[in-house]
């Protein structure tokens, strides 16, 4: 998805509203006010929000305080703990105005409070408006993790997904693989064709590589320049070989002329890539230095090529 998409998306999709409270009576009430604007789910306890919240990811919670077994503000705290969930935006829905409970809320990381009984127009203006600043957040976040010129991911994305799935990975004792890409002589190509040229070709590679590395849980980023970094998880050392060798091939079907590189008239790319079973955290830079490495080796040996190298282990002991 580029940038335009994402604009796009922001303006099309319908928001998504959680409202949850132990009586019916008050869900009937706030949904019966919101349903034309927004799409509603509805949860009777505090259990049941935190299971949907994490599957329905709503835009917004309007959170009853007092509920049973687990009351609103517990719920909350949970969400916020959560980085599935933490951005999530709750409203905290309450028949009393106190003001010690609306200081705890906001210190909890609601956004704000609306009292009972329901005063539609208000509700329905607080509603709007924090809907509106969770947007602008949700775009500013995207803004922040996508490159400007290809549209896919950037170099900070792939550090934050890359810390995740190593996690994952060494939770569940399955292999990652990393495949680090350069293309070719770049600079006599943008120093002969010129930068506006030399833009153009980075977004043709670039949807090469998207277009190969398309599982949901991969990702593909541009890490710098004209280098780009793959992650795949649950990705074996052959199979890792496999997909940059593809990724090779279809840059070179794209056959953007380059009569100025000594590979060939057309522009190729080099991969490296580097595989592990991870084990500490703090160990998963070692993993890029591999990746980065064994590209080396692909251009030293020749450019237009794959170079790999599997890890037992990377650990300290």
């Amino acid at each position: 998805m580029d940038i335009s998409d994402l604009l796009i998306s922001q303006r099309e999709v319908k928001g998504k509203i959680l409202i949850v409270d132990d009586q019916i009576i008050n869900i009937k009430i706030l949904r019966q006010l919101l349903h034309d604007d927004y799409d509603i789910h509805m949860a009777k306890d505090g259990h049941q929000a935190l299971e949907m919240c994490s599957s329905v990811k709503p835009d917004l919670v309007l959170l009853d305080i007092e509920m049973p077994t687990l009351n609103g503000f517990e719920v909350c705290r949970e969400l916020k703990n959560n980085p599935k969930t933490t951005d999530i935006a709750v409203i905290f829905i309450t028949g009393h105005f106190d003001e010690e409970k609306e200081v705890q809320g906001f210190q909890l990381g609601a956004v704000d409070f609306i009292h009972k009984p329901i005063n539609p127009i208000i509700t329905k203006a607080r509603v709007k408006n924090q809907f509106m600043l969770k947007r602008q957040n949700d775009l500013l976040l995207k803004f922040a993790l996508y490159d400007g010129l290809t549209g896919i991911a950037n170099r900070r994305h792939f550090e934050q997904r890359f810390s995740e799935n190593w996690r994952l990975c060494a939770r569940e004792q399955k292999p990652i693989s990393l495949i680090m890409l350069d293309i070719d002589q770049f600079k006599q190509y943008n120093d002969h064709y010129g930068h506006q040229q030399g833009d153009d070709c980075l977004l043709k590679v670039a949807k090469a590589l998207s277009d190969t590395v398309n599982r949901p849980f991969d990702l593909v980023a541009r890490y710098g320049g004209e280098e780009f970094i793959c992650i795949l998880p649950n990705t074996t050392f052959i199979g890792a070989q496999h997909i940059a060798q593809k990724i090779i091939a279809n840059v070179q079907a794209i056959n953007i002329q380059h009569e100025y590189s000594n590979v060939a008239k057309h522009v190729t790319i080099s991969a490296g890539v580097a595989t592990t079973i991870p084990e500490q955290e703090h160990l998963h830079d070692l993993l890029i230095e591999l990746a980065d490495k064994q590209l080396y080796i692909a251009k030293k040996q020749g450019r237009n090529q794959v170079a790999a190298f599997e890890v037992t282990n990377i650990s300290i002991d």
